[in-house]
């Protein structure tokens, strides 16, 4: 069998980085081809199209961010957990020079473009499949906090407050680029969570 002709993860990573940077409809194969030292012909043999590149590199983007979230959400009161989640969450809107913002925000914007010039019903189900994963992560560390004492509501829906938060972060940071202004909304949120659940448990 003929050995590959380019490292295949380090296709995956030069493409995402392009992809998060510039969108699928501002990225090339040929950008990505010269960027990670491989042939234009070689992507289209491995992978058959760009939206098929970036649904690999999103899925691969998506196990790490995952595993990075397990780790936030794992350790410390739920207060540290919830702070530390948003920590991470912010930090990854906010990585790259300049920022690159949220990868699925910016993928969600190019859904039903052109044909053949943006995403397709596949790469939804894959953002839809990333935000209900890391739902379920949040809904995880919230059902532990309540197991403890630390949370007496219900974990579903503050879950999906709390993610539907981080969706208004990554459009705010992509409007204002301010930082400060994001922890102070994330620290906020942290505390309407724990403090409804004060009240509940009264």
């Amino acid at each position: 069998m003929r050995p590959r002709e380019f490292d295949h993860d380090n296709v995956l990573r030069v493409a995402f980085d392009q992809f998060w940077r510039k969108g699928v409809r501002g990225t090339s194969l040929s950008d990505i081809a010269r960027d990670a030292g491989v042939q234009r012909g070689s992507l289209y043999n491995a992978f058959g199209s760009k939206e098929a590149l970036f649904l690999e590199a999103y899925e691969r983007y998506a196990g790490d961010y995952l595993l990075a979230l397990q780790k936030a959400l794992s350790a410390g009161s739920l207060r540290k957990r919830l702070t530390a989640f948003f920590d991470l969450t912010i930090t990854n809107f906010r990585s790259g020079s300049p920022p690159r913002g949220c990868p699925t925000t910016r993928g969600l914007m190019e859904l039903g473009a052109a044909e053949g010039e943006g995403l397709d019903e596949d790469a939804r189900k894959a953002f839809a499949s990333l935000v209900s994963r890391i739902t379920a992560l949040v809904q995880d560390a919230l059902s532990a906090g309540a197991e403890r004492g630390e949370f007496g509501g219900n974990p579903a829906a503050a879950a999906l407050h709390i993610i539907t938060v981080t969706r208004g972060l990554a459009v705010l940071e992509r409007a204002f680029g301010d930082e400060p202004q994001l922890r102070k909304i994330a620290a906020h949120t942290i505390d309407l969570v724990l403090g409804r659940a004060r009240v509940n448990g009264q």
